[in-house]
């Protein structure tokens, strides 16, 4: 069978324990980051799959590659196509994007590391990254809001000048304390708007003055 693919014996027992110890390495930080600190504050399981599987991508691709001789103007290519990647279909938070370059970097971290890497300096470069992406978005006066997307049908409420009728309807109809709004796409023809609905998550919620409504360039259909 491996002369019909091309490729070495059955198994190299050897490289195979190193492949599986380094893949469960690799996917034990990317889980940190993924679950216990993106999925636990934003909630969008479409990009725990898609940082999951572009984690596991990556460290596959950097861990055959080192084995197959490659020109480096091949290997700056490929690995280009990941500076300037984004999904076509709709926009990518700056946050979103932010989390995808975390991945992807541990994938290709923890794949090309060898011998000249000790296990301190690699646990200390993964520590690193996963402690400063949990110490900023967990610290108490950097994180307290969170995001839910909201097909929204009141679109007169969208209006300059109405967020505080806004922040009071949705929080009405969503049971959320809301203190702002990111407007994504505003649909005419189904009279809609998908907004993103920003509230405190802390348990007690003092009243206050709300927020300016916070815009994004939206696409009109």
């Amino acid at each position: 069978m491996q002369e019909y693919l091309g490729t070495g014996g059955f198994i190299d027992l050897p490289d195979f324990i190193k492949l599986i110890s380094r893949l469960g390495f690799n996917l034990g930080f990317a889980a940190v980051v993924i679950l216990a600190i993106y999925y636990r504050l934003y909630r969008n399981r479409d990009f725990v799959f898609t940082y999951f599987i572009f984690n596991v991508i990556t460290f596959s691709i950097c861990v055959l590659l080192r084995k197959v001789p490659m020109e480096l103007g091949f290997a700056l290519g490929l690995f280009a196509v990941f500076g300037i990647l984004r999904y076509r279909t709709e926009e990518i938070r700056m946050r979103d994007l932010t989390y995808m370059f975390i991945v992807i970097g541990l994938g290709i971290i923890n794949s090309v590391a060898n011998k000249k890497v000790s296990l301190a300096e690699l646990l200390l470069v993964n520590t690193l990254v996963v402690g400063i992406a949990a110490a900023i978005e967990y610290h108490p006066t950097l994180r307290r809001h969170a995001q839910k997307p909201v097909l929204y049908d009141n679109l007169p409420l969208l209006q300059p000048g109405r967020e505080r009728e806004l922040y009071r309807d949705l929080s009405e109809r969503t049971g959320l304390p809301v203190i702002g709004v990111q407007i994504q796409r505003i649909d005419l023809l189904r009279d809609a708007a998908q907004i993103n609905v920003v509230y405190d998550e802390t348990p007690v919620v003092a009243e206050s003055t709300p927020t300016p409504l916070r815009r994004q360039e939206p696409g009109v259909s």
